[in-house]
């Protein structure tokens, strides 16, 4: 009797644990319904919901994101989500090697999970050449409560959307882009002209109030020109970067490469008055290509002042010892938390163990008829009708793509076009060395992952060139820059299985061949270690009047948006908490008890053990193992 006692008090003690950790695992739900259209009373511009940029993403760690997209334009559609690591679900990644493309008069929902990340991001449309055309918007995924940001919280925050812009319809891209005197001639901020352009209708404004700090998400959404960003007579304090902490730096500029974002911190310390933002390209000379320049305002509260004058000077456009310097001083902060509680540090470089090394050369060559591609170890990227993903699940890619055909540390100078697909080995460390054979910046992307930013280096690479690798602190992000003629070296951690697109983020590059694909396998068949097909699969290709093949039962539906009150007539956001979501139970094997004590509402949940790792998948780490421990101690109490 006593020990059926002591058993009754542990379990409610373990039960009042695990109720305090699932609250804090608890996600969020955020549904967003787009309709995407084309506004001609120009040229050709993109839009959502009839605004561009389209609508900000404001999400917590952890949280659940559904996107339904109506395509209502005339040609496919995809939606790329640049930094979001669709951890296990590739399906979700948006590019045409992972996803058959909204085809127009349709809608597709996208729904995947910002697991474990924290930062600064942006989406933008992946395929013929949309980017050029808008149709971007900006990504925040917040921290979660219960962890510490490492600075004070800002009064308010701003998302500064920052790119060239072409003044050519989009759609005939495919032809210019193959004429290398085609390029942007202007810079956009948000998607407005520079202030006192006399054809700007409009420019971007921030109102700030003196005294207070702000933060400002910047992002380079652009496609050929990196850019350096400042703000006439204030400094910045550089935060983070693409879902890592940094270090905190003040600089009075900063180099934003294409693809890249930032996050930075600006006091409003000035006296009342107006005072320019500027994004200025690097490489380039503005004062041939006048346009060429961004320009905003600051505009404090009570100004009477315009801004006025000369533009802000920043660094000579070509001094790349400048930007190289500067990227080398933008380091990890180890010692914060981010999207866990442990500090990013606890995850390091310092002592791994490589399994991979690839060195790709990305290069510009000519045909016989001198047609121009860009190539990575001498091969140009041929597009599929059918997506590798959708093939993989077909036919184990066969009649579409054969894996490591080509080489992924060589180049001979012998062009050559194909589907370049390379595997990666699951829960190694693949060290990449990105080459930039090119007179130009150009920087790439790997899709799935945040790598670290290890090393920087003129010329040729060679394994000597890892004894001045920084192993130490290096910056983790996904999109580095590589400067003309020379080297950036990054190590990535491939415990993410799927098809990850890794690409020249220049528009140019991307679409005349610089890319290829890391397919990184993990061979159990576990549904928790990569996610099945979503049950909205859209077939293509090879494949457009198949069935796919059979397939695990889909996850239940999330519940159905509800009616909000007039304060949260705002909010897209519903939450999800295991102690009300029903759903849930189908999904996980949850079965709940719920009974009443003097002051308590207790819940007794009872996992099976083989769907355990399918609770790690939905909330954080820290819960699952808190959820795993109790109830293997409630087991063994009823024993």
């Amino acid at each position: 009797m006593a020990m059926t006692f002591s058993n009754q008090i542990l379990q409610l003690f373990l039960v009042a644990i695990l109720i305090l950790f699932v609250k804090i695992a608890s996600s969020e739900e955020i549904l967003q319904e787009w309709h995407v259209t084309i506004d001609r009373t120009i040229n050709p511009v993109i839009l959502i919901n009839g605004k561009f940029p389209g609508p900000l993403i404001n999400a917590t760690t952890n949280d659940m994101i559904h996107i339904n997209v109506f395509n209502d334009m005339d040609e496919p559609l995809l939606f790329t989500w640049n930094g979001i690591q669709q951890r296990l679900n590739s399906w979700q990644d948006g590019v045409d090697g992972t996803n058959c493309p909204i085809v127009p008069g349709s809608n597709w929902t996208y729904v995947f999970q910002v697991k474990d990340q924290i930062g600064s991001f942006f989406y933008f449309p992946s395929i013929n050449n949309q980017k050029a055309g808008g149709g971007f918007g900006p990504i925040r995924v917040n921290n979660r409560n219960v962890i510490s940001v490492p600075f004070p919280k800002p009064e308010d925050e701003f998302d500064l959307l920052i790119g060239d812009w072409y003044p050519e319809n989009y759609k005939n891209l495919a032809y210019m882009l193959i004429d290398n005197f085609t390029i942007p001639d202007w810079i956009l901020m948000n998607g407005k002209g520079p202030y006192l352009f006399p054809s700007t209708k409009v420019y971007e404004s921030f109102t700030v109030a003196q005294g207070n700090t702000y933060r400002f998400r910047i992002s380079n959404v652009g496609n050929q020109w990196s850019f350096n960003f400042r703000i006439q007579n204030h400094h910045m304090l550089v935060v983070e970067t693409e879902g890592s902490y940094t270090n905190q730096i003040v600089v009075d500029s900063l180099d934003v490469h294409v693809g890249q974002s930032y996050s930075v911190l600006v006091t409003a310390d000035q006296k009342a008055a107006d005072y320019y933002i500027v994004a200025t390209p690097k490489m380039a000379n503005t004062t041939k290509l006048g346009n060429l320049v961004g320009v905003g305002v600051l505009h404090y509260l009570n100004s009477s002042t315009m801004a006025t004058g000369p533009l802000p000077s920043g660094p000579d456009p070509y001094d790349v010892q400048f930007s190289v310097n500067q990227a080398k001083s933008i380091k990890w902060n180890m010692t914060t938390g981010a999207a866990r509680p442990n500090p990013q540090g606890t995850f390091n470089v310092r002592n791994v163990t490589l399994s991979q090394t690839f060195i790709l050369k990305g290069s510009r060559v000519q045909d016989t008829y001198g047609v121009p591609y860009y190539i990575v170890n001498d091969v140009c990227y041929s597009h599929t009708d059918t997506p590798l993903k959708l093939a993989d699940l077909m036919t184990n890619g066969s009649g579409v793509y054969e894996l490591d055909k080509f080489s992924t540390n060589s180049s001979n100078g012998n062009l050559r076009h194909g589907v370049f697909v390379a595997s990666g080995n699951h829960k190694g460390w693949l060290e990449i060395v990105l080459k930039n054979d090119l007179d130009v910046m150009d920087s790439w992307h790997l899709d799935g992952y945040g790598f670290y930013v290890v090393g920087f280096g003129d010329g040729d690479w060679t394994p000597e060139s890892r004894s001045g690798y920084n192993l130490y602190d290096p910056v983790v992000r996904s999109t580095t820059q590589v400067y003309p003629g020379s080297w950036t070296a990054v190590y990535a951690y491939l415990d993410n299985p799927g098809m990850w697109n890794l690409r020249s983020q220049s528009l140019r590059n991307w679409y005349l061949g610089q890319q290829l694909y890391l397919k990184v396998y993990d061979a159990d068949p576990n549904p928790a270690k990569e996610r099945p097909p979503p049950d909205n699969l859209l077939l293509c290709g090879a494949f457009s009047y198949s069935a796919p093949p059979s397939l695990p039962p889909p996850p239940s539906s999330p519940p159905a948006p509800v009616n909000p009150s007039p304060s949260q007539a705002s909010s897209t956001h519903i939450t999800w908490n295991w102690v009300s979501c029903y759903s849930l139970e189908k999904t996980l094997g949850i079965h709940i008890m719920d009974s009443f004590t003097s002051d308590s509402f207790l819940f007794v949940i009872r996992l099976r053990s083989d769907l355990l790792s399918l609770c790690c998948m939905r909330f954080n780490c820290r819960a699952c193992v808190i959820v795993i421990c109790i109830v293997s101690m409630l087991n063994l109490g009823q024993q």
